[in-house]
C-alpha cells in the first residue's frame, strides 16, 4: 500500500514521464540483447568445401562460426570416402554468424543392395543394369552356348550370385557369356596385312567374332588400320593349323601402315 501511496502522491504528468522512461529503457535493453543473440552486423563468407574431407573441414567451419549438418549421405564409387559432394549455401555466399551449412557426404561404407538378375540378358544390357544399380563389371569369361552374347551366370569371388542376394554397392561382378558356338572346328584364318574391314569380312564368313582390337598410337580410326598381329595365329608352335569353332573370338592389333614383312611369327 505504501508503494501505491507514493505513486498517487506525485502529479500525474510525473507518473506518465516515469512510465515512458521505464518503457524506453526496457526497449533499449531488449534491442541490445537481441543484437547480442543474433550477432547483428556480423557476417561470414561461405567457404568452398566441396571435394574436401568432411572430418578435415568440420572443426574449421565450427571455429569460424558455422553450424555443420550432414544433410545426406550417398555413395559414389569414384570418390574417396567422406568426401563432401554438395554444400548449401553455395560457396562465396554471405551469411550471418551461426548460419548452418548443410553437406552431402560420400559414404565411408558402401550401402548394401540386392543383386539384380542378369542371367538371360544380353551382355550390353547387363552392363547397363550393373551401372544403374552401382555395381561394376569385373572379368568376363565365355561358355559354349547356343545363345550368343547372352549372360549365362553372374559371379563374385568365383561364386554364383543368386538374384536378390545382398551385395555391397561398387562390387565387381564377373559375367559368363554364351558364345553361340557351332559344332565343327575350322582352321584359324590368316588375317595378316588385311585391312580391318577385310579381316572382319573373313571372320564373319567363318562365323568368328572380333575380340580385343588394339590400335597403334599414331591413329584412332580402326577402319584405316591393317592387321599385323592376331591371336590365335593360323599355325601353332609345331606349324600345325590352329582351329576355332564358330562364335569364338579373335584379337587383333592394327597399324596405320600396311605391314610388308612378316616378323618370324604373328603369334
Amino acid at each position: 500500500m505504501s508503494m501505491f501511496r507514493f505513486i498517487t502522491k506525485k502529479p500525474l504528468w510525473k507518473n506518465i514521464l516515469a512510465g515512458f522512461i521505464l518503457s524506453l529503457l526496457i526497449l533499449v535493453g531488449f534491442l541490445l540483447a537481441l543484437n547480442l543473440i543474433t550477432n547483428h552486423g556480423e557476417y561470414l563468407v561461405i567457404p568452398d568445401v566441396k571435394g574436401k574431407n568432411y572430418k578435415a573441414v568440420k572443426d574449421d567451419l565450427e571455429r569460424k562460426g558455422f553450424d555443420v549438418v550432414i544433410q545426406d549421405s550417398i555413395y559414389v564409387d569414384a570418390m574417396l570416402p567422406e568426401l563432401i559432394i554438395k554444400q548449401f549455401p553455395e560457396p562465396d555466399a554471405t551469411v550471418k554468424v551461426n548460419r548452418t551449412i548443410y553437406l552431402t557426404v560420400n559414404c565411408s561404407v558402401p550401402p548394401t543392395i540386392n543383386m539384380p538378375n542378369l542371367v538371360g540378358m544380353s551382355f550390353r544390357n547387363a552392363i547397363i543394369e550393373l551401372k544403374s544399380v552401382g555395381l561394376k563389371l569385373g572379368d568376363t569369361s565365355y561358355a559354349d552356348d547356343i545363345a550368343k552374347n547372352v549372360v549365362k551366370d553372374q559371379l563374385s569371388h568365383r561364386q554364383s550370385l543368386k538374384p536378390g542376394s545382398p551385395i555391397r554397392m561398387g562390387t565387381a561382378i564377373d559375367l559368363v557369356i554364351g558364345v553361340g558356338l557351332g559344332g565343327d572346328a575350322i582352321p584359324v584364318p590368316d588375317l595378316y596385312a588385311l585391312t580391318f574391314q577385310e579381316a572382319k569380312m573373313v571372320m564373319e564368313v567363318n562365323g568368328l567374332v572380333a575380340g580385343i582390337i588394339t590400335l597403334d598410337e599414331d591413329f584412332s580410326d580402326s577402319s584405316l588400320g591393317y592387321v599385323y598381329w592376331q591371336n590365335p595365329s593360323p599355325l601353332n608352335d609345331l606349324t600345325q593349323p590352329n582351329t576355332l569353332r564358330a562364335g569364338q573370338l579373335m584379337d587383333l592389333k592394327l597399324s596405320l601402315a600396311k605391314p610388308m614383312n612378316r616378323v618370324d611369327s604373328i603369334k
